[in-house]
């Protein structure tokens, strides 16, 4: 059933498969009922054998557990690497204006969360037009790491081997109608960045045989979300399908600051290039995990 989780509003999903076990973190939406301000202090982490049956841990990072942090806490990714957990999120600076990008890491895939370096991975005056927004994080088959993030502009840049500091310059990437919630992952050699397109945003994807480019525009991943202008989605392979995490304002009283994720299949056509989402109030059928 969509929207996966009712009781909270949830938003921006990013999704690990730690042993047969998916762990959902989600932005959490509080703004008081009505409000069109966007309020997010901390993150939420839900785990699942099945995708159907959620189990809501203690939230495993919050804004300000970066102490150079003034709060907001925006779209965020987390990956698995070398036993340990590394969280990438977007932040508002607390001494520099405007949003910047901490790493938080921790051995367990439900937290807590630390903060890897006690300074932002990446700040405002490391980049030259809009903002440090919606952070995604892939490693590569050979072991290299590659970021990528932004708000109208969409930037990239290597990850050190301790996946907490910046290995190469930040390059830029030209996407059409680019926005923000860019996610990157690969699959049978092929890297797919998708990216919130236009506004209301929906979800566009490239295409690209190499991490550097050049990308293809492949077009229309996923429709504008119900009952809300933006949208972050968050890819995994389970148990043999693909799923698509994305939000909408579809719970009850919800909207574009009080916005719920679900969860939908999303099927490859035989040249690699993506089907377009059919997003749905069902949802997806219980996963066996046989």
């Amino acid at each position: 059933m969509n929207p996966v989780i009712q009781h909270k509003f949830t938003a921006d999903p990013t999704v690990v498969n730690h042993n047969g076990t998916v762990y959902l973190y989600t932005g959490h939406d509080e703004a008081p009922e009505g409000s069109q301000e966007y309020v997010m202090k901390d993150w939420l982490c839900f785990s699942s054998t099945d995708l159907q049956n959620w189990k809501e841990h203690p939230s495993p990072l919050k804004a300000t557990d970066f102490s150079w942090a003034k709060g907001d806490a925006y779209a965020s990714k987390v990956i698995h690497h070398d036993q340990k957990f590394y969280w990438y999120a977007a932040v508002t600076h607390a001494t520099i204006e405007g949003k910047a990008i901490g790493v938080a890491q921790a051995d367990n895939p439900a937290g807590p969360f630390a903060d890897a370096r006690g300074t932002a991975l990446i700040t405002p005056t490391d980049i030259i037009n809009g903002s440090n927004f919606d952070p995604t994080v892939l490693l590569d088959d050979d072991g290299r790491a590659y970021i990528f993030w932004g708000k109208q502009q969409c930037y990239y840049a290597e990850l050190k081997k301790n996946m907490i500091a910046l290995q190469s310059p930040v390059r830029t990437i030209e996407l059409p109608e680019f926005q923000e919630g860019a996610h990157i992952h690969k699959r049978n050699g092929w890297y797919y960045l998708c990216y919130g397109y236009g506004f209301p945003e929906k979800v566009a994807y490239m295409m690209s045989r190499s991490i550097h480019g050049p990308w293809e525009f492949k077009g229309i991943l996923n429709e504008i979300a119900g009952n809300c202008e933006t949208n972050r989605p968050a890819i995994l392979d389970f148990q043999g399908e693909t799923y698509f995490f994305y939000h909408n304002g579809g719970l009850e009283k919800g909207d574009s600051h009080h916005r719920s994720v679900c969860i939908d299949v999303l099927h490859y056509n035989e040249d690699d290039t993506m089907q377009r989402v059919i997003m749905t109030s069902e949802g997806i059928a219980p996963v066996s995990s046989a």
